[in-house]
């Protein structure tokens, strides 16, 4: 029995075991032996796994933002209208086939986009070009998840579903799990919160499912059998996703206003050019990034060439970015700013750089 068929007899056999106290040891038993299948499945399998042309595409600019959608969303018009890249357009299905990168130039950073072929249900099993989409959507630093605003919230539940079968976890953090294996000693259990989601026993029944008789494991939130699964696998990506909801002008200004106030959501044209604008501005956020000018002593800023940096960044990661060697000679730096009580104000190394600061390097 090949992997494929394992994983449908164990979703099979899910889906018609009632839940309740009795079988709730037997569905977390499954539910891990369903995360393992799923995860050699995802892993390639000689030169057959190999990428498929136009998906090893070199990551380039200060971020990288995948684009992911069921086919005729329209993604590709989106690609056309934010950077200066041809991605081919019509009105049927699968106009795009292999993965085609743009960039968009905002505040200063190059933003690299993903053009990448449309999901189809069954993707994370193989169907269409699902695997290679997939796995160049993991390398990013955001997804958007373009959907057709005139289907309601059906391919939103899908696209998440397909995402998640295969450990990409969409706008959630990473468990509050400790897991170590050891070589000898058996299974040591603590937990700093009261579990009500899963229990000691659950625990170590799927730890011994995975051939694991040795380990350390330290609950410090009230987490689920899932989310243990996920950090005993260690390849979950949780990724920050941006809903776009495209072709409003097709549908009722209250469907739009209802749409636009779900979280982590932006509704737009792209026929029509509706709220691009806003769209950039709330990508920028969710990417994280600051720009910070540098500017020498007695001479204006260098307003023409911003650094792009991530938010939280220190003073120290502003000195690596301009010269390696800088934070070695680096006596204090002069900033301006918001990130300051006053301006110009003497910092050190740690100092948390703000959106648009300025900053004069003073060197020994």
């Amino acid at each position: 029995m090949g992997i494929l068929e394992k994983i449908q007899e164990i979703e099979r056999e899910i889906s018609r075991t009632q839940k309740n106290k009795a079988t709730e040891y037997h569905l977390g038993l499954l539910k891990a032996k369903l995360a393992r299948y799923r995860q050699q499945l995802l892993e390639p399998q000689g030169k057959s796994g190999a990428k498929g042309e136009g998906f090893d595409v070199m990551k380039s600019g200060d971020a990288r933002v995948a684009l992911i959608g069921f086919p005729s969303v329209g993604k590709s018009t989106l690609l056309n209208t934010l950077t200066d890249t041809h991605s081919e357009t019509a009105s049927y299905e699968f106009t795009t086939l292999t993965c085609i990168p743009g960039v968009i130039e905002h505040n200063g950073a190059n933003i690299q986009l993903l053009d990448l072929p449309g999901i189809i249900e069954g993707a994370a099993q193989g169907k269409g070009r699902g695997r290679q989409v997939i796995a160049v959507a993991r390398t990013a630093d955001l997804v958007l998840m373009m959907l057709d605003a005139t289907k309601g919230e059906i391919q939103k539940e899908l696209l998440t579903s397909e995402l998640e079968s295969v450990g990409i976890r969409l706008n959630k953090s990473k468990p509050h799990i400790y897991f170590k294996q050891k070589k000898g000693g058996g299974i040591s259990f603590n937990s700093t919160v009261t579990l009500t989601k899963t229990s000691e026993k659950m625990v170590q029944l799927i730890l011994h499912d995975y051939k694991i008789f040795n380990a350390e494991v330290l609950f410090r939130d009230d987490c689920t059998t899932d989310e243990f699964v996920d950090v005993l696998l260690g390849s979950r990506v949780y990724m920050n996703c941006l809903y776009v909801y495209n072709k409003i002008d097709q549908i009722s200004m209250e469907e739009v206003d209802r749409l636009a106030r779900q979280p982590h959501s932006v509704v737009v044209s792209c026929n029509m050019k509706l709220n691009l604008d806003y769209l950039l501005d709330v990508m920028w956020d969710y990417l994280a990034l600051v720009r910070v000018y540098t500017k020498k002593r007695g001479e204006r800023p260098d307003f023409e060439g911003g650094l792009i940096l991530r938010k939280g960044c220190t003073v120290e990661h502003v000195c690596h970015v301009v010269h390696r060697t800088l934070v070695d000679n680096f006596k204090y730096a002069l900033v301006w700013g918001r990130s300051v009580k006053y301006s110009p104000q003497r910092v050190g190394l740690h100092h948390i750089m703000s959106h648009d600061d300025v900053i004069q390097i003073v060197k020994k």
